[in-house]
C-alpha cells in the first residue's frame, strides 16, 4: 500500500475511487444564488478551513465528497451565504444511510442534550437527498456511549425507545419525507 502523503485528504467518489488531494488541489464549483454574491477567495480560504477541520482536528484520511460538501456550506452559512451543498451523483430514491454511533463520537461529549439536535440534521441531511429508505445503524452502540453503560440496562432501553420515538416525531414533520420509511437497527 502506497503510504497517503501527510498534506492531502482521500476524497471518495460516488464510483468508489478514492482521490489523494491536498488543499490547494480543492476546486469548488457552487451553480445558483450565491454564485455572484460568493468572492473566489472567501470559498478558497472556506474549502480550506474545512479541509483543515477534517485532516487535522478530526484526523481523517478519507471523506466522501457530500461530508465535506456540507461541511462546506455549514462553514459559509456562519459566514452569512446560503449555499445547498448536493453530492455528485445523487439519485433519488436511493437509501440513506446514518451511523448513530459516529453521530455520538462527533458530539464530543456524551450528552442527549446534544445528541438529539445533532440527531434531527442528520435525518434532514438524508432526507435532502430524497431517499425512500433511511436506515440508522448502530443504535444499541449508541445507546451505550450515551448512557455510559457497558452492560444493557433499562436505562439503556427507555433511552433507546426515546431515540426511536425522537426519530419518528422528526420524520413525521419534515415536508421532504412524504414517501420514506425508516429503519433503526
Amino acid at each position: 500500500m502506497i503510504a497517503l502523503h501527510n498534506e492531502c485528504l482521500l476524497f471518495q467518489l460516488c464510483n468508489g475511487e478514492s482521490v489523494p488531494c491536498s488543499a490547494d488541489m480543492i476546486s469548488v464549483e457552487i451553480v445558483g444564488e450565491a454564485d455572484g454574491q460568493l468572492e473566489p477567495e472567501t470559498l478558497r480560504h472556506a474549502a480550506a478551513s474545512v479541509f483543515h477541520y477534517f485532516k487535522i482536528e478530526l484526523a481523517r484520511e478519507a471523506v466522501t465528497i457530500g461530508e465535506f460538501s456540507l461541511a462546506l456550506e455549514k462553514a459559509l452559512h456562519h459566514l452569512g451565504y446560503v449555499i445547498h451543498a448536493h453530492e455528485p451523483g445523487d439519485h433519488a430514491g436511493e437509501i440513506g444511510h446514518a451511523d448513530l454511533g459516529r453521530l455520538v463520537r462527533e458530539t464530543g461529549e456524551r450528552l442527549e442534550l446534544f445528541f438529539f439536535p445533532r440527531l434531527r440534521d442528520e435525518l434532514r441531511r438524508q432526507l435532502r437527498q430524497s431517499p425512500h429508505l433511511v436506515c440508522f445503524r448502530s443504535l444499541r452502540h449508541c445507546v451505550k456511549q450515551l448512557a455510559g453503560a457497558r452492560r444493557w440496562s433499562r436505562r439503556c432501553e427507555r433511552l433507546e425507545d426515546q431515540i426511536v420515538a425522537y426519530l419518528r416525531e422528526c420524520l413525521t414533520a419534515e415536508t421532504a419525507s412524504a414517501d420514506c420509511a425508516l429503519v433503526v437497527e
